[in-house]
């Protein structure tokens, strides 16, 4: 044997080793020294760590700097020992996702996602709150222990309260954003909902996530089924919450030993990283501040329409927290948002160009599922007449519609006049908003 590895060039020896688990590496460095010191080879680890924990220096599961990619393997596998491989991989795929995305689109808000949490935290609020948390969840705060929250308190940080990274929306005065929470906050929201809002504890949910703009909005984890839930217009007596992934899709939440252990939580992070990586939903700027914009992007979901120039895009969103699943009239509420503007060549009548126009009137059509349950035509959009001139940016506006059903649509146009409503320039011209849809989603956020 010794003879035979003798003969085998390093490059070869690699190629072999390469090919084997990390488990097995080890087992054939014990047969004797030349494959001892080939198992060695940083280079190997380098590999192995780039593979399986996509690290490109070596570093430990706190970020600190190590020597070598053996070591820094070693340290990975001993700091997450308790919890099945496959699931620490996957855990840390879905953070390195989102946290990509924020370095390179929204910096502010992955600046304030805080060190992960140590096994002796998460022991700590499984005593105080008497639950168990779910395995992929408990993994999600080893790796990053929520977001330092916003001080309400004090001016200088106001502009913090858009920094969640679930994000949010806002329509008339009411404004979400969503925060994901720290452990010590998951600890005090669920006793002050227990203690002063009658919220039972013998339902074992948690608060992980909760909006910190102008509107309420929480989200609730189940730690027995491992279902993520978010609240709705009723009191929390009520019990009336919404779940927020498909049933079907949540297995093994405590199985150490079961395949493809997820629950809601990491389903529900997983799918907030593709939507924000294929451009589903944005940062949007509203004023001085920045925030992720749940309202989506792209089609089919958002539709754009162009009528002698102008530019409308509409796109809807649901908003649990103003539903109320035994109203019969507002069961679902949905936000949806436009935004409107002129093209850079300008407005465009036949043949004749306008430097400005402005809107006059809106004209709605409303359907639940098929129906029609409303029809709009008034002046203004929230008591406002835009003026678009070429090349501005959008004028934005957000509204609502409650829905007895789940499914329904909007569509209808614009009355735009050349030119300025004082001083028109031609006769009105209907600008068309192609039909969007109002979706109660698989994933709600």
């Amino acid at each position: 044997m010794e003879k035979e590895l003798d003969g085998l060039g390093y490059l070869p020896l690699r190629i072999i080793l390469s090919k084997l688990s990390p488990s097995d590496i080890i087992k054939v460095s014990c047969a004797n020294k030349r494959l001892r010191g080939s198992a060695s080879d940083d280079s190997l680890w380098a590999q192995i760590c780039y593979q399986e924990l996509q690290l490109s220096t070596p570093q430990d599961d706190h970020g600190n700097p190590l020597p070598c990619f053996m070591l820094a393997y070693q340290l990975w596998r001993e700091a997450f020992s308790m919890y099945p491989w496959p699931l620490v991989k996957r855990v840390k795929r879905c953070w390195d996702k989102l946290k990509k995305w924020f370095n390179n689109n929204f910096p502010e808000a992955e600046a304030t996602l805080r060190r992960g949490a140590s096994e002796s935290d998460i022991e700590q609020l499984q005593t105080l709150l008497k639950v168990k948390l779910p395995l992929p969840t408990r993994l999600l705060y080893r790796f990053h222990d929520g977001q330092e929250l916003p001080d309400k308190m004090n001016p200088k940080t106001a502009s913090s309260s858009w920094l969640g990274i679930i994000g949010g929306y806002s329509f008339y005065q009411n404004s979400v954003n969503v925060y994901l929470l720290p452990l010590h906050q998951v600890i005090a929201k669920t006793r002050y909902v227990i203690c002063y809002l009658g919220f039972s504890s013998r339902s074992k949910c948690i608060i992980v996530a909760s909006s910190f703009a102008s509107s309420r909005k929480l989200f609730f984890l189940n730690c027995t089924n491992g279902q993520l839930f978010v609240s709705t217009r009723k009191p929390l007596t009520d019990n009336e919450m919404i779940p927020c992934v498909p049933n079907t899709l949540i297995r093994s939440v405590h199985d150490l030993y079961g395949e493809e252990q997820q629950d809601a939580m990491l389903l529900w992070l997983e799918e907030h990283g593709r939507r924000l990586e294929n451009g589903i939903i944005k940062v949007r700027k509203e004023g001085d501040d920045r925030s992720i914009n749940l309202f989506p992007e792209v089609p089919p979901l958002c539709v754009t329409t162009v009528t002698n120039g102008v530019q409308v895009r509409a796109s809807a969103v649901f908003v649990p927290e103003f539903s109320d699943l035994l109203d019969e009239a507002e069961k679902f509420v949905f936000a949806y948002s436009i935004r409107m503007s002129l093209l850079p060549e300008g407005c465009v009548i036949n043949g004749m160009t306008f430097g400005s126009c402005q809107l006059n009137r809106r004209h709605w059509i409303i359907r639940a599922d098929e129906e029609v349950v409303s029809s709009v035509d008034d002046e203004a959009v929230i008591g406002k007449f835009p003026l678009l001139h070429p090349g501005e940016g959008e004028f934005v506006y957000q509204s609502c519609s409650p829905l007895p059903s789940p499914s329904g649509s909007v569509e209808g146009h614009f009355t735009f006049v050349p030119g300025r409503l004082a001083d028109p320039r031609g006769g009105p011209f209907k600008v068309q908003v192609a039909r969007f849809p109002l979706e109660m989603p698989d994933y709600v956020f």
